[in-house]
């Protein structure tokens, strides 16, 4: 895969996990200690808010892409995003059991520390803290979070890591600045139609993971992820 795929691959998932991540994180968006009477307050908090959200993905990116290097052969990559794909089908139908693993308190436990230091970081008007906000909201648990970091282990190579899961930032940004700035005048039913939506758009990254997997030469949609491993490997003979 070049990495004009692979930028282009993270940005159509982050862009279609948008509503995902504002049914998950709106929330935490949605009150973070901005003016909501100064747009441009409104505006700069959003901006780094995400610039931090976007630098945790980033970094896990690098260590996912690393750790993948020493765990994944190159020949595996192709079936571990079906496996993805599937994984995501089997908890659109399977929600009630997935659910019930997801709210077990030994799942919950390591992220109530994060939550604790949110809740200290709210209390404070600096834009410092908006950035630690996003540095730290990019740790909570998220599906579509892990889902991407999947990616990232797939590509076994720290700086593609890196790549995936910037671009995968970038293609989420949009959506949640919107929810900074606009956050204030959404109401609950239409909050509430975002969560009803969010099944239709897992079922998009399951499609996209899959397709990605059977490497049919689609640019940025299945592009053929083992092609340059193997003209590396030819070019050695």
């Amino acid at each position: 895969m070049t990495t004009t795929e692979l930028m282009g691959s993270a940005f159509v998932m982050g862009l279609a996990g948008s509503l995902h991540c504002i049914g998950m994180c709106g929330p935490l968006a949605f009150s973070l200690p901005v003016s909501h009477t100064n747009n441009k307050a409104r505006l700069a908090g959003g901006l780094i808010y995400n610039s931090g959200r976007i630098t945790t993905y980033s970094v896990m990116g690098v260590l996912f892409g690393t750790a993948g290097g020493f765990l994944i052969n190159t020949n595996w990559q192709a079936k571990l995003s079906i496996t993805l794909g599937i994984l995501i089908l089997l908890y659109l139908f399977i929600p009630k059991k997935m659910g019930h693993v997801y709210k077990t308190g030994f799942l919950n436990k390591p992220f109530l520390f994060l939550r604790q230091s949110l809740a200290k970081l709210f209390a404070s008007k600096k834009y410092s803290s908006l950035f630690s906000i996003g540095l730290l909201n990019g740790l909570l648990p998220c599906g579509l979070v892990y889902l991407a970091l999947g990616s990232s282990l797939i590509t076994s190579e720290p700086l593609a890591g890196f790549t995936f899961m910037f671009f995968f930032g970038l293609g989420t940004f949009p959506a949640m600045l919107a929810a900074v700035y606009f956050g204030n005048y959404l109401n609950q039913q239409l909050r509430l139609r975002i969560s009803r939506a969010l099944p239709v758009f897992l079922f998009i990254m399951a499609a996209l993971l899959i397709l990605r997997g059977l490497e049919l030469g689609i640019p940025f949609v299945s592009p053929a992820i083992g092609t340059h491993h193997q003209h590396a490997a030819v070019s050695c003979h």
